[in-house]
């Protein structure tokens, strides 16, 4: 099931893309490009809705019922474990144990090497 919604909200919101690109906007014409008329109408009525805007709202919904579906099925698979713990043990690097902070170096389990003097 939760495959299936997946495709199909994959589906959904590609259209809706191509329904919202298909629309001209408020000043599509040759004349709004130069600044000419489109002033006056920016914020004004718009007047009938067409088509392809009635066709954006359904398709919205659509969308927005998709994405609360997935939601709704992916809502009892949250995990609470951190990814780092999904990861098996023997993928991750060893390392050495290190001594805690404010050790004094004599008390220090790990074997540090003595420097090496350089002959002259």
């Amino acid at each position: 099931m939760e495959t299936l919604l997946t495709v199909v909200h994959y589906l959904v919101s590609l259209f809706l893309i191509v329904v919202i690109l298909l629309q001209a906007g408020k000043g599509a014409d040759v004349g709004a490009a130069f600044g000419a008329g489109s002033s006056q109408t920016l914020f004004g009525p718009r007047g009938a809705a067409t088509f392809l805007n009635k066709l954006t709202a359904v398709v919205a919904v659509v969308f927005l019922a998709t994405s609360l579906g997935l939601v709704a099925i992916s809502k009892g698979k949250v995990s609470t474990r951190s990814v780092l713990e999904k990861v098996p043990a023997a993928a991750l690097p060893e390392t050495a144990p290190t001594a805690p902070l404010g050790t004094p170096p004599s008390e220090n389990p790990a074997k540090i090497p003595a420097p090496v003097k350089k002959k002259k």
